[in-house]
């Protein structure tokens, strides 16, 4: 978090959110005085001069922006990666952070481990962020507060369905990826990255899950968030092979004049 202008007077009610990966970054400005997101942009990382460092890429990518150069009450950096993992806060010791992460993701003794704290709930995301990119932000900002994508996916899921007694699993769609959370009586059950070229990749790994968790197609309910569309093939052959598939409602927690669909890409972002 950016620890300048803290006094009402000195206020700019801007907060600047960026949410990045390997891939490509989308960052929106939002108007914290009245929860309006003013701007959003988005650039995919293929298009930069792949004879320029990643560093070099951004500064100039940022420079080329008119409204990026505005001042901030509030800088967040998403980090939109895989390697994270969901610890009980009754098992987590932040002395062996890199220990829960070693049993599904590479790590060496290089790598620089951190966690969030989640609103409500009884867990502990311990993730690695990216950081070439943070110590990138650290230049252009000097302070901000950074999180893991997962965390905000989290707290966005359980706010809503605090008092939803079902099991319910919920998909953020990207690209090539997506991830997936399971609740139980409002409560993390089960949390997952996953990889996928074809719809049937896709649909192959929410029924092995389903069943490993012993959710019935016919019963659960799944809905998505994310880059996905009810025309999309992804939905349609979710559709073919569960009853109950929905799109996450995104007409609440901020205003903004995009479509449902937008609203639904970037909800996660919006939602920060």
């Amino acid at each position: 978090m950016v620890e300048t202008n803290n006094s009402i007077t000195n206020k700019i009610y801007k907060k600047l959110s960026i949410q990045i990966n390997l891939n490509g970054l989308s960052f929106c400005i939002k108007n914290s005085l009245n929860n309006t997101i003013e701007l959003y942009q988005e650039a995919n990382f293929d298009a930069f001069n792949k004879d320029k460092s990643i560093e070099d890429n951004l500064k100039n990518y940022f420079l080329s922006l008119s409204n990026f150069k505005d001042n901030y009450d509030e800088v967040l950096i998403l980090h939109d990666n895989p390697m994270n993992t969901f610890v009980p806060k009754s098992l987590f010791d932040e002395n062996y952070l890199g220990t829960y992460l070693q049993y599904h993701s590479k790590v060496f003794d290089t790598d620089y481990f951190t966690y969030d704290q989640l609103n409500n709930s009884d867990m502990v995301n311990v993730y690695i962020p990216y950081v070439n990119f943070n110590n990138f932000f650290i230049e252009q900002f000097g302070s901000f507060e950074y999180k893991h994508l997962s965390t905000i996916f989290l707290n966005v899921i359980q706010e809503k369905h605090k008092n939803n007694h079902e099991k319910m699993m919920f998909v953020y769609m990207q690209k090539d990826n997506f991830q997936m959370i399971v609740l139980k009586e409002g409560k993390l059950f089960l949390h997952n990255h996953f990889s996928y070229k074809t719809k049937e990749d896709f649909i192959y790994y929410v029924l092995f899950t389903a069943e490993q968790l012993h959710l019935n197609p016919e019963d659960f309910k799944l809905k998505f968030i994310g880059d996905i569309n009810i025309e999309s093939e992804i939905y349609q052959i979710a559709f073919n092979y569960i009853r109950h598939v929905d799109l996450c409602d995104v007409s609440e927690g901020f205003n903004s004049s995009f479509s449902d669909t937008l609203n639904r890409k970037f909800n996660l972002l919006f939602s920060t």
